[in-house]
């Protein structure tokens, strides 16, 4: 699982994640031929992208490279199950990326479009959003 090593602040605010990725940061593929991108907005958890991973690399068999554009560093806190209101905020139970729609968040490249593809089509089904293939124009 992908957890950060240091982070600023142990628990955060859940803020809010609407609309699409506009900034100019993962928005186009800078690194693969191939990309995954998010068509709707959602937080994905460090399980999720480890199991996206897993997939892709299961489809590639040691061809190609992979690159993962995200990172879970947003700490989601839980309290305890029949634990009344009042004391506090809870414990981080684990980590997560807030997606928006029209983010990257795998790039591969060195494998065939079909199955690159594939690969992809099998992460698809790890993940809570609607996601799309997307090919470079080079």
């Amino acid at each position: 699982m992908f957890i950060p090593k240091k982070v600023k602040h142990r628990k955060w605010n859940k803020g809010r994640n609407r609309g699409r990725a506009f900034d100019t940061r993962g928005v186009s593929l800078n690194y693969g031929t191939y990309g995954l991108k998010a068509e709707g907005s959602a937080w994905i958890d460090s399980r999720q992208l480890e199991s996206c991973r897993r997939a892709i690399m299961r489809i590639m068999q040691k061809g190609g490279k992979i690159w993962m554009r995200v990172f879970p560093d947003k700490p989601v806190t839980k309290k305890p199950p029949e634990v009344t209101l009042g004391g506090g905020k809870g414990a981080v139970d684990h980590y997560v990326f807030p997606v928006r729609a029209g983010r990257i968040l795998f790039e591969i490249d060195g494998v065939s479009e079909e199955i690159a593809k594939k690969a992809f089509k099998m992460a698809s089904y790890k993940l809570p959003i609607k996601v799309r293939v997307v090919k470079s124009e080079k």
